[in-house]
């Protein structure tokens, strides 16, 4: 097993920050879910109306549709994205012998599933209905399960260089896939007419505030001590 250089020691400054964007993303998640539970109009409102623009377009312009429907399948899908992060804990695990890191990142994409999934049973709202439709999907809608996802593994993906180092092009490539993805998967999933714009946004909100505390959760046991990856090199 190869290991490579002992990740840098964290700074109580990206703690802090972390903790505070937690705190934020909290109440934003939070307002958002009160605001389509209680059916508020001018959200509603604004739902429907793009809703049916998008629903529109989606109907009139087959190609581009079908292009979204693979994306959302097979490209920006929960399953892919699961399986990255899963690729990326065994890399972790063989390229720095980090155990903690790699149960730290399969934890949190469990857990994003359970959240996902408790706060649609809680929530219930029903998914857009069309006489012509376009796609298909299953269970609640609020949160998008999609954006979610896309939103936790990509933040995972994207702290891990500057946590065990990359270089400023790879960096740069793995932002731009990750605003890629991020925002792709939640236009495709509008498009498609399987969620309404809100829920998109919740599934991003929920998803950056799970890795806003996750990152927390992994770095607070090594703010006073050297941080050395586990079983380091011999």
């Amino acid at each position: 097993m190869r290991h490579g250089p002992a990740p840098p020691r964290p700074r109580p400054r990206h703690l802090r920050t972390a903790a505070l964007l937690a705190a934020a993303l909290g109440v934003c998640c939070g307002l958002l879910t009160i605001l389509v539970a209680v059916h508020w109009h001018p959200l509603l409102a604004a739902d429907g109306d793009l809703s049916r623009t998008t629903h529109r377009w989606a109907v009139r312009d087959r190609a581009v549709t079908q292009v979204f429907r693979v994306l959302t399948d097979w490209v920006w899908g929960p399953l892919t994205m699961r399986l990255v992060c899963a690729a990326a804990a065994v890399w972790l695990v063989w390229r720095y012998a980090a155990w903690w890191t790699a149960l730290w990142l399969a934890a949190t994409v469990a857990l994003a599933a359970i959240v996902q999934q408790t706060v649609k049973d809680a929530v219930g709202r029903p998914r857009p209905v069309w006489p012509d439709p376009v796609d298909s999907a299953h269970y609640a809608a609020f949160p998008s399960g999609h954006a979610m996802t896309a939103t936790v593994a990509c933040g995972l993906l994207l702290w891990l260089p500057h946590r065990f180092g990359g270089g400023r092009v790879r960096r740069r490539t793995a932002l731009t896939a990750a605003v890629v993805s991020v925002l792709g998967v939640g236009v495709t999933r509008v498009w498609l007419g399987v969620h309404w714009p809100s829920d998109v946004l919740g599934g991003w909100l929920f998803g950056a505030l799970v890795v806003a505390l996750a990152v927390v959760v992994h770095e607070w046991p090594r703010r006073r001590r050297p941080c050395t990856p586990a079983g380091g090199p011999r």
